[in-house]
């Protein structure tokens, strides 16, 4: 018989992140622990898994009120209590409940046969054997901040940077960029920057040619979702790589999804399973993408490390272990109290340890 429980959490950002929908400077979350046994965390012997579930306010699809989020998300544990499965076709619309859930049962699973319950695959990376490379994230902030932040990362070793834009005036960000081209060329640092839709459509165009200056790998999201036509009109004349983000958020139907990339048109599509479906939902989305030749990479999405360390699993199991483009896995040392997972940046990579991290 399965058990399982909640419990919401509060994580809090060493330095508060900026992006064009305003600050961060804390984040909720709430774990789901999922035992085999008749209890949970009674030390009975049972196998207990672990996942993690974080909507994003005002951005999640099912981003709802914090009271209302753990009702509904209780309501959907309580199902797979008593019927032992997740019920995917009902949860498409609540994907950061969905991850987590697939997430606890990956965990449990692989408890039951390891001991291990941080491993979710059989994988070289799960292993501990191989690292992913990933980007070096700059958070939005004045000219000088984000100018040192530049610095850091490549400092750090990282040969891909992406670059939050939309907060500050688009000239310092050109200057920006002039100045890392400067010093760098475009074999020595990819460049890759995301405007989360703050680009006014009238402006969209006449700005990515300016960006295109600076030989950037793409843009995510130039404009704000939900605008098919204009969106499809930028990606056949912009001369900068256009990536989809927030564009995919609340498409969660399979059809719809080939519909939409078949208007589009995107050169890439960016995966996050909080927010694209959960593991099963991104899975549909590569697929998709892959018979349309539409490259595609994956993200986290502030998840504590219980989350990334899924990501990251995931992420090793549908590319392979042999994972040349920088996925945007970076996000596991913004917090003060984020949860011990065996996660390790080293150079530019993201690594697992071989030590075993039961939770």
């Amino acid at each position: 018989m399965r058990k399982i429980d909640v419990e919401e959490r509060a994580l809090h950002f060493k330095q508060p992140a900026g992006t064009s929908r305003g600050v961060y400077t804390e984040r909720w979350v709430w774990l789901v622990r999922v035992s085999d046994g008749s209890a949970v965390g009674m030390g009975n012997g049972s196998a207990i898994g672990v996942g993690e579930c974080a909507p994003l306010p005002d951005l999640s699809y099912d981003a709802l009120p914090p009271h209302k989020y753990k009702e509904v998300l209780e309501g959907f544990c309580r199902r797979v209590e008593e019927t032992g499965e997740i019920p995917y076709d009902d949860l498409r619309n609540y994907p950061s409940m969905l991850f987590g859930l697939e997430t606890a049962i990956l965990s449990m699973n692989h408890e039951q046969k390891s001991k291990d319950n941080s491993q979710l695959f059989d994988t070289p990376f799960s292993r501990g054997e191989v690292g992913i490379p990933i980007n070096g994230l700059v958070w939005m902030g004045t000219f000088d901040e984000m100018s040192q932040r530049i610095e850091e990362k490549l400092e750090q070793g990282f040969r891909c940077v992406k670059l939050k834009i939309g907060a500050i005036d688009f000239d310092a960000e050109i200057a920006l960029l002039k100045q890392i081209r400067q010093r760098f060329g475009s074999r020595d640092v990819e460049l890759r920057v995301d405007a989360n839709g703050a680009f006014p459509f009238d402006e969209a165009l006449y700005k990515l040619e300016l960006l295109s200056q600076y030989a950037l790998h793409s843009i995510e999201q130039p404009i704000r979702a939900k605008q098919w036509a204009n969106m499809a009109e930028l990606c056949r004349e912009s001369p900068l790589r256009i990536a989809l983000d927030e564009e995919l958020i609340g498409i969660n139907d399979p059809d719809q999804k080939r519909q939409m990339l078949n208007i589009i048109k995107p050169a890439f599509i960016i995966l996050k399973p909080s927010l694209h479906g959960g593991m099963m939902g991104c899975r549909e989305w590569i697929d998709i993408a892959k018979d349309m030749g539409i490259g595609s990479w994956i993200t986290s999405a502030l998840e504590s490390n219980i989350g990334l360390n899924a990501i990251a699993q995931f992420c090793s199991e549908v590319y392979g272990p042999d994972i040349r483009m920088p996925q945007g896995l970076g996000t596991g040392q913004l917090f003060t109290d984020n949860i011990d997972m065996g996660l390790e940046i080293r150079g530019e990579k993201l690594w697992r340890t071989n030590n075993s991290h039961n939770l």
